[in-house]
């Protein structure tokens, strides 16, 4: 995915690792009814605050409110963009920038990339918009989230949808771009000098490198805010999230079989940013009572080139969590 050159490096690859290690097709993904404004508002947390942003009847709407969290190199704009609109027709939608990415705070150190730690976060953000049960939809970076939310906080999740998601450990690390970013002292040296200017020149390549076997939809960039990377304090903890992912995972992995929400896992069989195999089917095994979709051909972003498939997916669990 990432090339090889530091110029490259800089945007291409943060982008690149979907898990970002991120995949768009077509124009599938269109907005909903107009009544779907959205409505942002920081909510505090312990060490700072998220940004939130609910879509939909404030209350009531059929079935549990939905959660929707995004992968790594990204913000919550992606899933608003994508299947967000589309799902608050129906359902109370609610989309958080994870902590350090899009307009949230960090809310600490090092620790924060931990999908535990970010969890307890977003549980806290939920308690204080006075919101139960919620159908959790986690892509990539985010399925381990989305699973950490349902073996540390189960009475919040009512069901569980893992698009394209990261829940297994894989092989290698993180590239050695990210490695530098989060390196103590030269890190924040590096993404100051380097991720703005060479970044800017290479941006579109590297969404474009992501989205491969399809193209990114018109105004992609546009909609989904994605040069907010560039900031060094964003990029500077992407990289955090994605350098201690694995480690990470490793501990997680062996709990899975824990779940008892309804939980849908989707993949397509073209994915090359989080392999089908390693991660949804591994998932599948370990979850009891779990439906994988494998949806040919979309790529890494399913939610986007495949939004009606993913959508209908989606509002089965929340029937499943409904009943």
């Amino acid at each position: 995915m990432p090339p090889a050159a530091v110029a490259a490096a800089a945007a291409a690859a943060a982008l690149a690792l979907g898990l970002c290690l991120a995949a768009v097709s077509g124009v599938e993904a269109r907005p909903a009814a107009a009544g779907a404004k959205p409505h942002a508002r920081r909510i505090a947390v312990t060490g700072g605050a998220l940004n939130v942003v609910t879509l939909g009847p404030s209350r009531g709407g059929s079935g549990p409110p939905l959660l929707l969290l995004h992968g790594a190199s990204g913000n919550l704009k992606d899933l608003q963009e994508s299947i967000g609109r589309r799902l608050a027709v129906r359902h109370r939608v609610i989309l958080v920038d994870r902590p350090g990415h899009g307009r949230s705070d960090r809310l600490g150190g090092r620790e924060m990339s931990s999908p535990a730690r970010q969890a307890d976060a977003i549980a806290q953000a939920l308690d204080a918009l006075g919101v139960g049960r919620v159908v959790v939809v986690g892509h990539s970076w985010s399925g381990a989230l989305a699973t950490n939310l349902a073996l540390d906080h189960p009475s919040h999740v009512a069901g569980l949808v893992v698009l394209s998601g990261a829940t297994h450990p894989y092989p290698g690390g993180a590239a050695w771009y990210n490695e530098i970013a989060a390196t103590p002292l030269l890190g924040p040296i590096f993404v100051a000098t380097l991720v703005r200017p060479i970044g800017e020149r290479r941006f579109e390549d590297g969404v474009a490198s992501t989205f491969r076997p399809k193209a990114p939809p018109p105004g992609y960039l546009e909609r989904t805010d994605a040069k907010l990377l560039l900031r060094p304090s964003e990029f500077e903890a992407n990289a955090e999230d994605l350098v201690d992912l694995k480690p990470f995972l490793v501990r997680q992995a062996p709990r899975y079989g824990a779940i008892r929400a309804p939980t849908t896992i989707i993949t397509s069989d073209k994915d090359d940013v989080v392999s089908p195999e390693l991660h949804s089917r591994a998932l599948r095994r370990q979850i009891r009572g779990s439906k994988l979709v494998v949806i040919p051909g979309v790529g890494h972003m399913p939610h986007w080139n495949a939004t009606d498939r993913v959508v209908a997916e989606i509002e089965a669990v929340v029937a499943k969590a409904r009943r």
